[in-house]
């Protein structure tokens, strides 16, 4: 669009909420139909993530979450694979042009593109009678051939994951109510809903991963299925001590108390933590560089030959049966 007078009701919501985001001299203000990223040498990673409203928030979540969960679940993709934020284009498919709503949707979006360092570049904004919809494909940068594949892991490397698991899925089952609602405390709420709602992407990370990691992805569907789909790729499988997969002391407390078992936190999904594989000789100086970065690794497990489904065993070993893998839209 012209950087004059708007000349229709999307260009004017362009102009009003994104064109002050777009700082980045290759956004060109969104006055064009593309934008531009130099070229630096470097491999380009490019990742896309649609959230639905109703699917991957709930219609009555802040549009600031909203925002900022858009942006950070393509970001922990890009960590995954070794690479740093280069920029993003948004798609919006809206309702209606509600300032109450957009205003503070543009500045969360904002704030998260100065924090990652990840600048708007452009997209596009739709009406929609549907659910309300966003979009973001996300460019980051590795250097040539460095990208880290979900494809490289190999019998007796450990599985290693970042941060705590399940506690999205418990955020949700406390925005849904019912017994964890119930269960949970004042503290564990808010901390478990602002897991659900705000992903913390592991950008800090992705120079690590590159490092030391011999295949890695994002958890977003789930623990269990998403290394199975690691392992497929890679030819092996797994066994995981459940006993070892990190929980947050909210998660555990619930568990502890039988209000959910450990099949739940290993299967719900909306994590968005790190799972890689390390040679066993290099565990410790991945450890400590993820510690110096400020991330919390754990070792849950070991890659194993053979095509089977990874096992979880219980602390006698026993395997445990699950029912399901992991989230699934189909």
């Amino acid at each position: 669009m012209a950087s004059g007078k708007p000349v229709s009701g999307e260009d004017w919501l362009i102009a009003r909420y994104f064109r002050p985001l777009a700082t980045d001299p290759g956004a060109f203000r969104l006055d064009d139909d593309a934008a531009a990223l130099k070229p630096s040498g470097d491999d380009i990673v490019v990742t896309t993530d649609t959230i639905v409203e109703g699917v991957h928030f709930l219609p009555d979540d802040p549009p600031d979450a909203v925002a900022r969960k858009a942006l950070r679940v393509n970001l922990s993709d890009l960590a995954a694979k070794g690479a740093t934020p280069a920029g993003f284009v948004l798609t919006l498919a809206l309702r209606s042009a509600d300032e109450a709503w957009l205003k503070p949707f543009a500045a969360a979006l904002g704030e998260d593109i100065r924090q990652f360092a990840c600048p708007l570049l452009g997209g596009d904004t739709v009406s929609t009678p549907g659910p309300l919809m966003v979009s973001v494909s996300a460019f980051g940068r590795v250097p040539s051939g460095k990208m880290v594949h979900r494809s490289g892991a190999k019998p007796g490397e450990r599985v290693m994951v970042t941060g705590t698991i399940g506690d999205a899925t418990l955020g949700l089952a406390i925005l849904r109510g019912g017994k964890v609602h119930a269960a949970a405390d004042t503290a564990a709420r808010e901390m478990l809903v602002g897991r659900y709602r705000v992903p913390q992407p592991r950008v800090a990370m992705a120079e690590i991963v590159r490092e030391y990691a011999s295949a890695s992805m994002d958890i977003s569907d789930g623990l269990a299925g998403d290394l199975a789909k690691l392992c497929s790729v890679s030819g092996v499988s797994a066994v995981v001590d459940l006993e070892r997969v990190p929980l947050s002391g909210a998660a555990r407390g619930l568990v502890s108390r039988s209000i959910v078992g450990l099949e739940t936190l290993i299967t719900g999904g909306d994590d968005y933590e790190i799972l890689c594989t390390i040679p066993e000789e290099r565990v410790e100086a991945f450890e400590a560089a993820a510690q110096r970065a400020g991330v919390a690794p754990s070792s849950i497990g070991t890659i194993v030959a053979g095509s089977s489904v990874p096992k979880f065993v219980d602390k006698e070993g026993n395997e445990i049966a699950l029912e399901r893998l992991s989230y699934s839209h189909f």
